[in-house]
């Protein structure tokens, strides 16, 4: 079986958020997309303190996707430098993971 990751990715808002999971889902460079709303980030950029509300995107894909996946998102988001973080997955029910193969392509 094909090793799988989770990616996660905040963005600024909702739009950008759905806008951005359809997208990879419909390439299939991603199995599925959590949209959560609402998160609160309080992070250092350009010298300044910032305080926003953002929202989480949880990805599901192929390990090997990545690449692909990290440059098509850094071609479509809002953001200058975004946060694409990438965790592999260590277990999980087969089938699901199986599922999330069958749903993305090389």
């Amino acid at each position: 079986m094909s090793a799988i990751s989770i990616v996660m990715v905040t963005v600024g808002n909702g739009e950008e958020a759905l806008s951005i999971a359809r997208t990879l889902v419909e390439e299939k460079l991603v199995a599925c997309v959590n949209m959560v709303p609402r998160i609160r980030s309080i992070y250092r950029w350009k010298g300044e303190i910032c305080d926003e509300e953002e929202q989480l995107l949880i990805m599901k894909t192929r390990s090997e996707l990545y690449p692909a996946l990290q440059s098509r998102i850094r071609q479509i988001h809002s953001y200058e430098v975004p946060e694409i973080i990438a965790f592999p997955v260590t277990d999980g029910l087969s089938d699901y993971l199986n599922w999330v193969v069958d749903s993305t392509s090389i």
